[in-house]
């Protein structure tokens, strides 16, 4: 097993720094087969919170200002161990194919924004998919050794079609289709500015370059830049109110959305969480064409956890 401990999170400059490094052909002898997942697992120990950054957070995304992490902020933080994992360690995938497909964030109690935490990242779960590969990046948030937020990344890296009996097809995919509401849900259209990718990039330190510009965007196949999938998915939830004090928020990400775009929220209320068996469901949709960018859910926590 390949761990490696830093004090504070990698900056964005020598992590692209890494990236750009692992993509010349220079001979990489840490290459694996596509069998495999690096047995790695990288910590920061005692990580402090910057209160700039995180404001810089919460005013992009939407979320109030009241003294506690925002549920999705440590996804965001934890993105950089992730690039450094994936140029570091024996990764079998090319990383300017991967596409972030699924997302889930767990809470167990609210996270004071001057709480000093551990985090760690490990890669999990490869399994096939039925367009190439799936795996997880987890990343687990603890107070001493208390477990206080877990999350969940799904990546595709897209390559031959397996074959159809090692395919997982236990987790069934989310309905596509706009939700019925009530008046105390929520139903809001609202503007994705064209600079929102290169706004949310010097926050989150994720520049990936097809977020940034329609001229990079269009060296990877897409025909405008488009808007990153955990700023649209933080948005939602900001735009939901008050969480819960212990939940979980689960996405999964459709079709991109392109800058600039009017999108639309429907949600179900929050309010109406009151046991472990009930959902919350969400979705975010083009407000030209209704087709959706992300659909997710919200649930509690079961009581004993």
């Amino acid at each position: 097993m390949s761990d490696k401990h830093y004090d504070a999170l990698p900056k964005a400059h020598t992590t692209y720094a890494n990236i750009i490094k692992s993509l010349l052909p220079i001979g990489d002898n840490r290459k694996v087969g596509k069998d495999e997942l690096p047995q790695a697992t990288y910590y920061v120990d005692d990580l402090h919170i910057d209160e700039g950054n995180l404001n810089d957070y919460r005013k992009i995304c939407g979320f109030a200002d009241n003294g506690k992490i925002p549920i999705t902020y440590f996804a965001v933080l934890s993105q950089a161990l992730q690039m450094n994992m994936m140029v570091k360690e024996a990764f079998p995938f090319a990383m300017l194919g991967l596409v972030h497909v699924d997302n889930s964030v767990t809470q167990y109690r609210p996270v004071g924004e001057r709480e000093t935490v551990d985090m760690s990242v490990s890669f999990d779960n490869l399994r096939d998919h039925t367009q190439g590969q799936q795996f997880d990046f987890v990343t687990t948030v603890k107070s001493q050794e208390d477990v206080i937020w877990e999350g969940t990344s799904t990546y595709l890296a897209r390559g031959k079609k397996p074959d159809s009996s090692t395919v997982d097809k236990s987790k069934p995919r989310p309905v596509m289709v706009k939700p019925m509401i009530d008046e105390k849900g929520v139903n809001k259209v609202f503007e994705v500015p064209e600079d929102i990718g290169r706004r949310y990039a010097f926050v989150s330190g994720d520049f990936n370059l097809i977020h940034l510009h329609p001229l990079s965007a269009r060296a990877f196949g897409f025909p405008k830049a488009i808007a990153h999938g955990m700023w649209s998915k933080a948005k939602c939830l900001g735009m939901m109110g008050i969480l819960p004090d212990a939940c979980t928020a689960e996405v999964s990400f459709k079709l991109p959305i392109f800058l600039p775009s009017e999108v639309e929220l429907i949600a179900e209320p929050v309010a109406k969480l009151e046991n472990s068996d009930d959902k919350c469901v969400f979705g975010l949709y083009s407000a030209k064409n209704d087709k959706p960018h992300l659909v997710g859910t919200i649930k509690l926590l079961p009581e004993d956890e």
